[in-house]
């Protein structure tokens, strides 16, 4: 069966983005997306059993590909007086 699918360009980005970091075509990519989620059962699974490593959860995270700069504050804490 062939099936198509008109994405925004916004998206067609992402999903490509997404694909080159896992080495696979945008294609290949989105039909693991599908069948994952085909295979899927109806009701959610815990995070920690959604992912196997460390690296796939990264890699699925909302935030991936948004080439996020976060930088933390270099300021030291202020003196707090518990007295």
């Amino acid at each position: 069966m062939n099936l198509t699918i008109n994405l925004p360009d916004e998206d067609v980005v992402a999903l490509k983005a997404k694909a080159s970091a896992r080495g696979v075509s945008a294609e290949q990519y989105a039909l693991q997306i599908l069948e994952q989620d085909l295979a899927a059962p109806d009701e959610p699974r815990p995070v920690q059993e959604q992912f196997d490593n460390l690296s796939d959860f990264l890699l699925n995270s909302p935030f991936a590909g948004a080439n996020l700069d976060l930088e933390r504050s270099k300021d030291l804490p202020r003196p707090v007086d518990l007295v």
